[in-house]
């Protein structure tokens, strides 16, 4: 059984710093070697992750005998191709940065995959403490969710290497990129699969302007999704990405015939503006219909772990998880097929957007229709 978990690094840009930060409060974490293109974004890596040796390209770093699981926090259009390699080449356990996959041809290559090790898709929002807490309790609280409303009102797209991320091509699409996270989180609070998709969305405000190689970005700023679910509940995303100023970042509601039951999450607290004074704290409130007084319980997060990312402690309590995947004392609890079925919510979300159209979902997660 392992106590020191050497780790292989496939991608350190912004969000594999956050890797790297969060594993160093692991322990037994090591992370052993790093495959990142970018000299910037190496020097930065380096700085995390003294000890590690930076290799020349993925190959180099699968050949090394001191590893014991992978990491994939690459640009999106790459993880697919990079999954394939490892499962061919070196198959240890894995976890890999949502989305799994970006192309709708790649559905079928990932469901049909043969990998004899665990993969953990990263879905960092699951591990918020507030909304871990109203996962937890919704279903019961609320007497069985009927509606499940989703909001997040944030900044825009960051800077990133390449500017991969200004394109709907790279991405997958802001639907798959930003909102997968969200998708996952609705067939976890209602426990159920989605069976018909209907969207609106398209770019308004942000980056309309940019210019890449003569390309002129083509990402989303904002959108509505409709989901019906296969039990009858109903569940609805509502995105704004140029709504930083707003106090909290997502608001998470659900609703049943007994309760209402709703979390409050900030946004990173980098982005805080120190004229305000402290962060807002996250909250989660329960309110009965009967007897009536809304609940409000703080839910805080310990400051070291808020200062290690971007996403409320949430990293940190994945690789704990995760660890102990790999040590052979827990399970995987976002598996491959959860990455899949969230991928394929928001591509069925894209395609209703474009088309006007509600998109079908059979019971495997693959879009029926429209053709």
């Amino acid at each position: 059984m392992l106590e020191t978990i050497r780790y292989g690094i496939i991608g350190c840009g912004m969000m594999g710093q956050e890797h790297l930060r969060n594993l160093a409060l692991i322990e037994g974490a090591e992370v052993t070697a790093i495959f990142e293109p970018d000299a910037g974004m190496r020097a930065r890596a380096a700085e995390l992750a003294p000890k590690a040796a930076f290799m020349p390209s993925v190959e180099a770093l699968l050949a090394l005998a001191d590893l014991d699981a992978l990491l994939i926090a690459s640009p999106n259009y790459l993880h697919v191709p990079q999954i394939l390699q490892i499962a061919a080449t070196r198959p240890l356990p894995l976890l890999v940065e949502k989305p799994v996959f970006t192309d709708a041809a790649d559905f079928g290559v990932l469901g049909a995959l043969d990998y004899p090790a665990p993969i953990w898709v990263a879905m960092e929002y699951r591990y918020m403490p507030p909304v871990a807490a109203l996962i937890e309790q919704a279903q019961t609280v609320t007497g069985g969710i009927k509606v499940l409303t989703i909001r997040e009102h944030r900044f825009p797209f960051l800077e990133k290497v390449g500017d991969w991320n200004r394109f709907n091509a790279k991405t997958g699409g802001t639907l798959v990129e930003k909102c997968c996270h969200f998708f996952d989180l609705m067939r976890v609070i209602l426990q159920d699969n989605p069976v018909r998709i209907m969207a609106s969305g398209g770019q308004d405000v942000n980056h309309r302007d940019e210019t890449y190689d003569g390309q002129p970005s083509d990402i989303w700023d904002n959108a509505y999704v409709i989901v019906d679910f296969a039990r009858g509940a109903r569940a609805m995303l509502e995105l704004c990405m140029f709504a930083e100023g707003a106090r909290y970042q997502e608001e998470i509601t659900a609703t049943g015939p007994e309760a209402r039951i709703e979390c409050l999450v900030p946004g990173p607290g980098r982005f805080w503006p120190a004229h305000l004074g402290q962060a807002p704290v996250p909250q989660l409130i329960v309110s009965p219909r009967n007897p009536k007084g809304p609940r409000l319980i703080e839910v805080p997060v310990d400051p070291t772990l808020l200062e290690a990312g971007d996403h409320n402690g949430s990293t940190f309590y994945q690789h704990d998880r995760f660890a102990k995947v790999v040590r052979g004392r827990g399970r995987v609890e976002v598996g491959l097929q959860d990455g899949l079925w969230a991928v394929q919510m928001g591509l069925a979300a894209q395609q209703s957007a474009r088309t006007g159209q509600a998109v079908t979902l059979d019971g495997a997660g693959r879009i029926t229709a429209p053709v």
